[in-house]
This record gives C-alpha cells, sequence and structure tokens, in this order.
C-alpha cells in the first residue's frame, strides 16, 4: 500500500509546463521523486521553474517547443529519452482561450474571425493530438505510459460566450476515451489514457472574464460561476493533485478512457 501513489523515478513531460495550473504539477511530481520535462513556448518561465525544482534537490529540464510543429515535439522527445532513458507519463496541459474567440456585448458569434475561432482549436486539439502521437508511438515501442489529458468543464457544461474553446475541449474528452481504447486494444493494457476537468480556476486565460482587471472584484460571469458551485470559490491549482497522482500511479492501474471532472461539485449542480 505505501507505494500505491509512488511516482518514483518516473519520467513525466508536462506540455504548457510553465503556466498557472501546469506548474504547480511540475512542482508536486518533482517533489514526489519523479523526473520532470516542461516543454512551454515561453521558456524563461519555463527555464526558472526548472531552475526552483533542482536548488531544491529534484529533477527537472525544460525545453521550447511549439505544440503544433512536430518536428519540434519529436525533438523534445530525443531529449528527454537522451536524458531520463524512458517516458513513462505524458501530461497534455497547453490550452487555453483568447480574447479574440469570445463573445462579447461588442462582438457577437457571427463576428468572430475564423483564424482566432482556429486558433483556439489547434492550441486545444491539435496541440493536445499531436504530443499523443509522438510520445504515444513511443509508450507503443515500450508497452507502457501513461496520457493525462487536460479537458475542461466545458467539456461537460458548454459555457457561454467560448464557442470555441468549449468545442475544442469536448473533442479532447472525445478523443481522450478514444485514444484509450486504441492504446489498450492495439499495444498494451499498460498504456492507459485519462482526462482531468477542471472546475473554475483562475488562470491568465480566463482571468479577464472572471473578475475585472482594474478593481480585482468577480465580474457577473465570475459570480455566477460562485453562485453555481457548491463549494463556493474557485479551485486552487494544488487542489488537481490528487487526482493527478492517482491517475499516473498504481492506485489507477484498471482506469482508463475517463474524463475526471475536479470542480467543487459545478458539474453536479442543477440550479433548483
Amino acid at each position: 500500500m505505501d507505494n500505491l501513489f509512488s511516482v518514483e523515478n518516473k519520467s513525466v513531460v508536462i506540455t504548457g509546463g510553465a503556466g498557472v495550473l501546469c506548474s504547480q504539477m511540475a512542482l508536486a511530481l518533482a517533489q514526489a521523486g519523479a523526473k520532470v520535462c516542461i516543454l512551454d513556448l515561453k521558456i524563461k518561465a519555463a527555464r526558472s521553474l526548472c531552475n526552483r525544482i533542482n536548488s531544491d534537490g529534484f529533477t527537472a529540464i525544460a525545453k521550447k517547443t511549439n505544440l503544433l510543429k512536430k518536428e519540434q515535439i519529436q525533438d523534445a522527445l530525443k531529449m528527454i529519452i537522451n536524458k531520463f532513458g524512458s517516458i513513462d507519463v505524458l501530461i497534455n496541459g497547453a490550452g487555453g482561450n483568447k480574447k479574440e474567440a469570445t463573445v462579447s456585448k461588442d462582438k457577437t458569434f457571427f463576428d468572430i474571425d475564423a483564424r482566432a475561432l482556429q486558433q483556439i482549436i489547434d492550441l486545444n486539439l491539435l496541440g493536445t493530438l499531436l504530443p499523443c502521437q509522438v510520445f504515444g508511438k513511443q509508450m507503443a515501442k515500450q508497452q507502457s505510459g501513461i496520457i493525462v489529458n487536460i479537458s475542461s468543464m466545458n467539456a461537460f457544461r458548454p459555457l457561454t460566450n467560448i464557442a470555441a474553446y468549449s468545442a475544442a475541449k469536448a473533442a479532447v474528452s472525445n478523443f481522450t476515451q478514444w485514444l484509450a481504447v486504441y492504446m489498450a486494444m492495439n499495444f498494451s493494457e499498460s498504456i492507459r489514457v485519462n482526462a482531468i476537468a477542471p472546475g473554475f480556476f483562475l488562470t491568465e486565460q480566463n482571468r479577464y472574464l472572471l473578475t475585472n482587471e482594474k478593481s480585482g472584484k468577480l465580474t457577473d460571469r465570475g459570480k455566477r460561476i460562485i453562485e453555481h458551485t457548491p463549494m463556493a470559490r474557485f479551485g486552487r491549482p494544488d487542489e488537481l493533485i490528487g487526482t493527478l497522482l492517482w491517475l499516473i500511479s498504481d492506485a489507477s492501474k484498471f482506469v482508463t478512457g475517463t474524463v475526471v471532472p475536479v470542480d467543487g461539485g459545478f458539474n453536479a449542480f442543477s440550479g433548483v
């Protein structure tokens, strides 16, 4: 039982690893004994996080990677294999939304530029598919590995104003289930694919929707979210760690193809 949730010496790659939520994942996994590789376009932030982890006596490396360019992901895989010898876990954390693809008082859905819609679809869906191709192929060769995608509450309940993001995250959840079946049936039962669907956590991508930039107070949207969250608050980044440790450890050896909400009860609340 002592080793049930252990991630000791696991080789873990985290895309978007310098972001608010994924940086907490990187810190927690490194402190739990995993060897962490952070892939992010924001290389200064990624290296700063690695320096923090390494200075505490743990292991982390970073690489600037555009997840929409397969050759860059392949280069990252080569670096990880060279440094760590294998890839045990892939966490697809890169994603997000942008104002340009969001409905507002001044912009209807019909006014959103196709390029903005495409950017959000590419960032969230293609940015998950391509790493799964590259790292999943290595896992198929090894006959083992774990993939955790980051979906969203939008995949369960499409929220107002963010059509492209909701559609992309719904696709991520569907793809998670598809890939879980594909890997288990064609390669190994020891390759598992699951997803976490966070509820509402304040990040750089959604802060402008949930809080007022000048006052810092909740927007009307932020207030409605809190009203529909039984726990009556936003989540804290560290509150994703327990679910993550469960999904990438032996504690969930018979779990694949699931999308786990971590949402303070938002998805269960009917409002009546």
